[in-house]
């Protein structure tokens, strides 16, 4: 074995050893972060638990349904408005402060929405200062997986997203257990313990790249943060290959959750409200999770920015599925179509991170997922309403179903272009490198040589002496 390939295998077997000792809990904690941040699932849950607990502030509220849904919304919206905001702060104070800072944030304000009596103070307990104690928690958590795992951070992905689709299944079961026997306020206090270990499992968090502001203290001998250029990576919009990606994602979701908010509404007026829609969320939910560990383990085998082609597949697939679900008369093929829609999702969802890491590295990825979760809010947000819009208007989902599933195969074609552009621009970026490498030899050699002819003098002389 010649030195290079001892140097690489001896740094990989020093990251292994570094990272083995806190595997579980750096696994865990992203795991467990999945819990909050992806739970449009049950929200119908707590809506109607928030309603029956605040009944009397709000019995004179025209709308009482509209301001309790409100706060659900608000919570969903303000978790993708922080990710930008959460991903300059993780490039700053690194992926541990950022993580438990965010635990201790939402520990607080799901502990302060278990003592408030009228509706108005949710906006801000539960819908702002949980959300954003959420957001803060859930995006260190992909980060970090690509300081521990190269090889299989397809895997890895998968395994941690599959936490979602895990909490997705059982998750709606104990809260209304919790909620039956002990009401909505306990079931909260309840939530503040798994926020609490979240709290407590940020502190294994070590990063294995540094912060900006811990190099940029170490420049200057003291804590200091870097500058504005350093703080917001807009350079990452250069790569051309993260800007396709980056819009067309976006592009696809304005149709994609549109399933997600709709479809049981649907059920009920095409199938009646005996039907038990419930097992239909149950085949999203465990369809998705197999999606993201195999799909996961799938991504580890398909090199570079091909993984893509992953993503290109699911919104194809999701569209189609979506624009049938209006074809369905039995709940039998809505059952198939859910399986297939869960299966794919899972697959999108568990690839972005080993994506975001293939396009702008690992340095750059924490504002890259940032940014793109960011711009995802706003199709997520929209969609759905105008999904409603037409349902009341035309007086059946049918035709927004099938509007629902054009958005999803734009936003394929639209990333089935990146694997060229980013396989384009490698030869030029290989170019450069030499170029850089070359210069900076001929500069190490020059100032060798300026050197050896300023100390011969020196030694010249005393001898002479």
């Amino acid at each position: 074995m010649d030195a290079p390939a001892q140097s690489t295998h001896k740094v990989e077997h020093m990251l292994f050893e570094v990272s083995s000792s806190p595997i579980f809990l750096i696994l865990f904690l992203p795991y467990a972060s999945m819990l909050f941040p992806f739970k449009q699932n049950y929200y119908n849950l707590f809506l109607h638990n928030i309603i029956e607990s605040l009944n009397r502030s709000l019995i004179l509220n025209a709308n009482p349904v509209f301001s309790a849904a409100w706060v659900s919304s608000l919570s969903m919206g303000m978790i993708f408005f922080c990710s930008p905001i959460v991903s300059v702060f993780t490039d700053i104070f690194g992926c541990r402060i950022i993580a438990i800072v965010g635990a201790a944030v939402g520990f607080v304000g799901l502990l302060l929405s278990s003592f408030v009596s009228t509706i108005e103070p949710l906006y801000f307990t539960y819908g702002i200062l949980f959300a954003c104690g959420c957001s803060f928690a859930y995006q260190p958590s992909l980060v970090i997986l690509g300081h521990y795992f190269k090889k299989r951070l397809g895997l890895v992905n998968g395994i941690v997203t599959a936490g979602s689709s895990l909490f997705t299944v059982s998750l709606p079961f104990l809260l209304r257990v919790l909620i039956d026997s002990v009401g909505l306020y306990n079931t909260l206090r309840v939530l503040c313990i798994l926020m609490f270990v979240l709290f407590l499992a940020g502190f294994t968090y070590k990063p294995l790249i540094s912060s900006a502001s811990d190099t940029e203290g170490r420049k200057k001998g003291m804590l200091r943060f870097p500058p504005a250029k350093k703080i917001f990576s807009f350079s990452i919009f250069k790569a051309t290959g993260y800007r396709i990606w980056a819009f067309g994602i976006p592009a696809a979701l304005f149709g994609y959750f549109v399933p997600y908010v709709h479809l049981m509404k649907h059920v009920k007026e095409r199938l009646g409200e005996n039907v038990q829609e419930e097992v239909l969320l149950l085949c999203l939910g465990i369809t998705s999770g197999v999606g993201r560990l195999i799909f996961g383990r799938v991504a580890d085998y398909i090199p570079g920015a091909k993984k893509v082609y992953l993503q290109v597949i699911s919104f194809f697939l999701i569209g189609l599925m979506s624009m049938m679900i209006p074809l369905c008369q039995a709940l039998g093929s809505l059952i198939a179509v859910c399986l297939f829609m869960g299966l794919f999702d899972g697959c999108f969802i568990c690839i972005m991170a080993p994506i975001a890491f293939e396009l702008v590295g690992a340095q750059d990825v924490s504002q890259a997922i940032g940014f793109l979760l960011g711009l995802m809010s706003v199709p997520m947000i929209v969609g759905p309403p105008i999904a409603g819009i037409l349902r009341d208007y035309l007086g059946t989902y049918d035709v927004a179903f099938y509007l629902a599933g054009v958005p999803p195969i734009i936003g394929g074609i639209i990333l089935s272009f990146i694997p060229w552009v980013h396989e384009k621009k490698k030869p030029k970026e290989r170019e450069k490198a030499v170029a850089e490498e070359t210069t900076k030899k001929m500069l190490e050699n020059e100032s060798t040589s300026v050197s050896g002819t300023a100390e011969k003098p020196t030694k010249e002389s005393e001898s002479f002496i």
